[in-house]
């Protein structure tokens, strides 16, 4: 399919600010930007370097006053996402070196507090896909998807413990989970067609069968409309944006994804509660 995707930030800025935004996409295995817009007001130099995870960012300094943020793409992702049950386990002796970093236990996914419960979880499941697609189950069975519930990171032990979370929160779990079992798990954001409400989105993919696969406990059924901005460990690396300095917060936040038809600039449906700038 081919999507629409913007996200507009604004901030107020009191006093010159570094940042490091993490806001276009790259073109990948399932996904290839056909278009990009990426506005700074006021304009200042960026500089963009391509992080640990593979991630494009940018690096700028914000100066005083209001400051704002406009990135927009076309994007030609996927129409399904892939699944494989039945997929299998792969042996830590025969991961790729790239992947070995993904079974570790990390700032908000403390994959090491959780082989019990794991193993609970999975009871009876084949080694590998079938393991993770058990855990993504019983996350949306037993953890309450309260979307906006959250503005700050939080641990996987803080979310099973509260019950409840916005979507990174189900992907920090997921995360530590699937690690506590040896498969390499890594957190995703970016955007998802048909998201509701629509905001940027987080989820989570593990590595079996010999490759990464997606897995969102907050949707009822795996769709297409996925489009990534960035992987990490964990939400301390997927920031898309971090701000160095006395604390900002955007001022206003709009973020929107819309179906284009296949040949043409032409949007193919819109909300009327989300501006969108085709």
């Amino acid at each position: 399919m081919r999507l629409y995707t913007s996200c507009d930030l604004a901030f107020e800025i009191l006093t010159p600010t570094p940042f490091v935004l993490m806001l276009r996409p790259r073109s990948g295995m399932q996904q290839w930007i056909t278009r990009e817009e990426y506005r700074l007001v006021p304009s200042v130099p960026v500089f963009e370097f391509t992080d640990n995870y593979g991630n494009l960012c940018q690096r700028l300094v914000a100066p005083r006053g209001i400051f704002t943020v406009y990135t927009s793409a076309e994007v030609m992702t996927a129409n399904d996402v892939d699944q494989a049950p039945g997929a299998p386990f792969v042996a830590v002796q025969d991961l790729p070196d790239a992947e070995l970093s993904y079974l570790l236990p990390s700032r908000y996914c403390e994959s090491d507090r959780f082989g019990q419960m794991a193993t609970e979880i999975t009871a009876g499941q084949p080694a590998g896909y079938d393991q993770v697609a058990a855990i993504a189950t019983w996350l949306r069975a037993t953890i309450l998807f309260a979307p906006g519930s959250s503005n700050i990171p939080v641990s996987a032990i803080e979310v099973n413990r509260k019950q409840s979370g916005v979507c990174r929160d189900f992907a920090h779990l997921g995360i530590a989970l699937c690690r506590s079992l040896s498969i390499p798990a890594r957190m995703v954001v970016g955007y998802l067609y048909q998201l509701d409400p629509m905001d940027l989105h987080a989820w989570f993919e593990a590595y079996v069968g010999g490759r990464w696969y997606t897995f969102d406990a907050t949707q009822a059924e795996l769709n297409g409309g996925y489009v990534v901005l960035g992987y990490g460990r964990d939400a301390a690396d997927v920031a898309v944006y971090n701000q160095f300095g006395p604390a900002v917060h955007p001022t206003a936040q709009t973020v929107c994804v819309q179906l284009l038809k296949e040949q043409e600039n032409t949007v193919m449906d819109k909300s009327p509660n989300v501006r969108c700038i085709p």
